[in-house]
Order: C-alpha cells, then sequence, then structure tokens
C-alpha cells in the first residue's frame, strides 16, 4: 500500500506537466499528441508503470476481459490471440495461459470479471473498447495486487492502466475531412457512430464533429448508434432511409459497419452514395469491384493488429521496460484506390466478414514502439531466466 501511495503522488504531480508526453519524439508529439487533435478525456500523464516489473518470473497468466463478443471485429481479435499470438508468445517461454471473459457491454459484469481475473492469480489484464469511467475501482485493485491493467482500443481514466489505440480524434478528422473533400464540401451527411460512451466511439465523433464544424455547407444528420455491428447499423441505416426521403449526399460511418452500410444503400434503391470504407474486407471488396466508388480507405483500427499493439506494450512492461506515457498512440492508414487494387484480390468476396490488416510492422512495430518506453528493447528476446526475483 505504500508503494502504492508513492506512485500515485508520483503519477499526480507529473500529469500535470506532461512528463511522459515531452519524453517523445517532437514528431510523434506534434502529429499524435498535438492538444488541437486529442480527446479532452484522453489521459496523457506519464505512466504509473515507468518503474515497474511483474512481480512473477515468466511464463505468466494473462486474463482478457473483453466487453463485447458479437461483432466481426471481436471475432477478428480472438483469432489473432488465439492462433498467432498465444502459440508464439508460449513458445518463446513467456506466457503460461490466457484467460478470457466476456461481459456483453455490462459494465457490472466487466467490474466481477476484473476482481476475479485478479483473484485467480494472473499476471496482467487486457481490456478492451470499455467505459472510460466505470472501470477505474477494479483497475485501481488490481494494481494494489501486483497486476498491470492494458486498456487496448481505447482508454480508461485510471492512472493505473496503460492505453493504446490509434489517435481517433485524427482517424475522425481524416474520415470528416475526406468526406467533405468527396462530396464537394456542400450536401447532406449521415453520422453513425459506435457504441455510444466508448471512448473509441465518443473519440472518433470529436474529430467527424470538428471537420464537419469546418464545412458549413454540409448538413449533418445523426448520429445513428451503430454498434460497431453490420446488422445493427444496416437496420438503423435503412429505418432512417425509410422516415427521411430527401437527397443524402454520403455516410460517416466507422468500422465495423460499413459493410452494412453499403447493403442498407443496396436494399433502399438509392444510389450508391460514397461511405467512409475502414478495414471490413466485403466492403472493401464491393470498392474493388467499383474502382471508382470512392477515393480512398481510412484504416482506424485493423482488430488484429490493433490487439497485438496493446499486446506488446504488456509484454514489455511485464518485462521492465517502463512506458513513458499513459497513453501510446498510433496513426490511422489511408489506403488509396492503387495500394487497394494492389492489396485486395480479383476474386474478393463482398459477403466477407473478415478484415484487411497492414501488418503490426506498418501499425505500430517494434522500432515505433520503442519511442514510448525508458528502456527499450526487442520483447521478443527478452530471457525469462533474467527476470527478477520478487521479494
Amino acid at each position: 500500500m505504500l508503494r502504492a501511495a508513492v506512485v500515485t503522488a508520483s503519477v499526480v504531480a507529473a500529469s500535470a506537466a506532461n512528463a511522459g508526453v515531452d519524453e517523445l519524439p517532437a514528431e510523434i508529439q506534434e502529429k499524435l499528441y498535438n492538444p488541437d487533435l486529442m480527446d479532452p478525456n484522453q489521459p496523457l500523464g506519464d505512466s504509473a508503470y515507468r518503474d515497474w516489473v511483474a512481480k512473477n518470473p515468466p511464463p505468466w497468466k494473462i486474463g482478457y476481459a473483453s466487453s463485447y463478443a458479437g461483432n466481426t471485429w471481436r471475432a477478428a481479435v480472438m483469432d489473432r490471440l488465439q492462433n498467432e499470438l498465444i502459440p508464439k508468445w508460449k513458445e518463446l517461454g513467456m506466457i503460461e495461459e490466457v484467460i478470457v471473459t466476456q461481459s456483453n457491454l455490462n459494465d457490472a459484469t466487466q467490474i466481477q470479471q476484473i476482481r476475479q481475473l485478479v483473484d485467480q492469480g494472473v499476471d496482467a489484464i487486457i481490456v478492451c473498447c470499455s467505459n472510460p469511467t466505470a472501470l477505474n475501482a477494479s483497475v485501481e485493485y488490481a494494481y494494489n495486487n501486483g497486476v498491470a491493467v492494458f486498456s487496448g482500443i481505447g482508454y480508461l481514466t485510471s492512472p493505473y492502466s496503460v492505453n493504446s489505440s490509434a489517435n481517433f480524434v485524427v482517424g475522425g478528422r481524416m474520415m470528416g475531412e475526406w468526406m467533405a473533400n468527396e462530396i464537394g464540401g456542400n450536401g447532406t451527411v449521415l453520422n453513425v457512430e459506435g457504441i455510444p460512451g466508448a471512448s473509441a466511439s465518443d473519440s472518433q465523433n470529436v474529430g467527424i464533429e470538428a471537420a464537419m464544424a469546418e464545412n458549413p455547407d454540409i448538413k449533418v444528420k445523426g448520429p445513428l448508434a451503430g454498434m460497431w455491428t453490420d446488422q445493427v447499423a444496416q437496420a438503423e441505416i435503412q429505418r432512417w432511409l425509410a422516415t427521411n426521403p430527401g437527397k443524402l449526399d454520403g455516410i460517416i460511418i466507422q468500422s465495423a459497419s460499413e459493410l452494412g452500410a453499403l447493403r442498407a444503400l443496396q436494399q433502399s434503391g438509392r444510389e450508391m452514395i460514397p461511405i467512409t470504407i475502414g478495414s471490413e474486407l466485403g466492403a472493401l471488396c464491393y470498392w474493388r469491384n467499383n474502382p471508382d466508388y470512392v477515393s480512398a480507405a481510412i484504416h482506424a483500427w485493423p482488430p488484429g493488429d490493433d490487439f497485438e499493439m496493446i499486446w506488446n506494450i504488456m509484454i514489455r512492461t511485464l518485462q521492465g521496460q517502463g512506458p513513458k506515457v499513459q497513453s501510446i498512440l498510433t496513426e490511422p492508414v489511408m489506403m488509396t484506390r492503387d495500394e487497394m487494387m494492389e492489396a485486395i484480390p480479383a476474386d474478393c468476396s463482398e459477403q466477407s466478414d473478415q478484415w484487411y490488416h497492414p501488418g503490426i510492422e506498418a501499425w505500430a512495430g517494434k522500432e515505433f514502439l520503442d519511442n514510448f518506453f525508458l528502456r527499450p528493447a526487442d520483447p521478443e528476446a527478452y530471457d525469462p531466466a533474467s527476470h527478477p526475483k520478487s521479494n
């Protein structure tokens, strides 16, 4: 408890000066931590884990407290976790097992599951896409019991969480600015958000709304809640189109819902207006088959790459590399038409529920992550026998 109190005091003192952010390279600060392009609630203090090391040597037991399992994005995360990450890190001698829980968007359930994971003796917990404040007490409970908590693809506001994602405000601005250019700065656009209240969804909306505010000749309708699920988004958009017969010029929609938007437009009989395409292969395939449909796609959170990013941050922290800052951010990737034509095969399926991934090195590779740690090293080269023994 004394150690926790000391760390709390240091975190509060350093957060005021954003010491962790100030230690990052100037280019990263400018592109990803610019206050004008930041969710005002994004935690930017220095990390509570700067001098932390896992109390147990590897192999480690990991908890994954997922908040939802009902869309293709979460399925792609599980595929990367079960078929690539767990086998790889078991072979390296650093992982014993991963315990997965699902809370189905129920904060109370996820809180209980986090506490149970701590009591089961895990060394670290990853949470995904969760309410930014509801879990804070359980995160502190984990920290006080020597368990590090990592929030992937969105942030928690607890000082005891390490967060990672793309800068979703930057991504939202990219989506809004692209749409404004695509429709010539004039018209009516429907905004379809993800899960309201989830930090990743709300942050993207901050960026989208900022971009739209700079285009006063564009009228924004909505937002609708697409719930990051194609079937939900399709139903919501179809209902909206049926009750709003006026001209619509574009749809700004967060992945994983763009395939639902395409299907809603196809079934409505309306012209195929531009939508923001992310990483869903079915939507990318529609673009592949209709190359003049839109000019670009924006990969804001390719699921496997995004989860591997927080996984690698977790492994480095367990090894004692010392994250500098509470939130480790990367940049969304824009895909041009030529890049799409090269990456998406001609025999693709517009019905595919799979995802395109730029690859972990393009998304947040080893050299990039080195910038965010005080003692950076190749995590795969770590010798488990060298891990300091707990007193």
